[in-house]
């Protein structure tokens, strides 16, 4: 494999110089290419007939139709399909960001015995596949009474121990001392998370909202498994409908479905994106 000569006179160095500086940008460009294509072939098919989608899914739309939009707003009812998703993501990810950060703080900055242990056997949850726990839970949710009912997925995913693992890791960057002149001055744990904690950590708190919130509004198994009622069903649950049994007798709708399901996880997305950014940059692992 040939070497790279290195630049020996100054023109060659300040073209040397160029070429390094463009790199970058050429790596990002195609980078924004590779994250972009899917949403615009997503978009481009949504806006298509039916049969230009199965002949040419690759090209551009020869002629802009919204029958597969008005197709999916006829055959179901989106606004409480949508209601019902935006009610059950905010809730759990308002619910679990919270006892997240409340547990995090308690492993990584309340010293009392056992804490590491703890933290550990946490840890060691996470090897566990979450299928083992799917027929306890049917049942533990059965005996409650709460199948059919939107508690029967936000209560269960009120903790995630990978989220206390983050907001553990960025507690890390907080300085032991600065919680301690706030105990000296009389504060106590609850003041203390509440009006130092918190506010610190407004960025890795903004990534485990992100992190959470399309966690649950993606979620499919867990509507589909507890919300038998048509009027509790997600925006997932909702796309199962266009299913059938003649390949591609739905998929105007299907592709404007799947549009509508994924603009609100990208205007979520770019509206926190520079405090996810943040957040990740002054994790430390260890």
């Amino acid at each position: 494999m040939a070497i790279a000569a290195r630049p020996t006179t100054p023109t060659q160095a300040r073209r040397w110089q160029k070429i390094t500086r463009l790199l970058p940008y050429v790596v990002l460009t195609l980078g924004t290419v590779v994250v972009f294509y899917p949403f615009i072939y997503m978009l481009m098919n949504s806006l298509k007939l039916g049969r230009e989608i199965l002949h040419s899914p690759n090209a551009l739309p020869s002629e802009i139709t919204l029958t597969g939009y008005t197709g999916v707003f006829t055959r179901l009812n989106v606004l409480l399909l949508l209601r019902n998703s935006v009610f059950l993501a905010v809730s759990i990810t308002l619910l679990n960001t919270l006892l997240s950060a409340l547990g995090a703080y308690a492993v990584a900055k309340i010293p009392f015995p056992g804490r590491n242990q703890i933290f550990a056997f946490m840890m060691a949850t996470m090897m566990i596949p979450g299928v083992l726990f799917l027929i306890p839970t049917y049942v533990l949710m059965y005996n409650l009474g709460w199948v059919n009912q939107f508690q029967s997925l936000i209560i269960p995913a009120a903790v995630s121990v990978y989220n206390i693992f983050l907001l553990r890791q960025f507690l890390q960057t907080i300085p032991d001392e600065q919680l301690e002149a706030a105990r000296l001055d009389g504060a106590g744990d609850i003041g203390i998370f509440w009006w130092i904690v918190l506010p610190l950590m407004r960025p890795a708190l903004t990534s485990v909202a992100i992190l959470t919130f399309i966690g649950s509004w993606n979620d499919f198994f867990g509507p589909l498994l507890y919300l038998t009622d048509p009027n509790l069903w997600t925006v997932q649950v909702g796309l199962l409908q266009f299913q059938a049994g003649v390949p591609g007798e739905n998929i105007q709708e299907i592709w404007a479905m799947i549009t509508i399901i994924t603009l609100p996880l990208v205007i979520f997305y770019f509206m926190l994106q520079d405090q996810f950014v943040q957040a990740f940059a002054n994790v430390k692992f260890k």
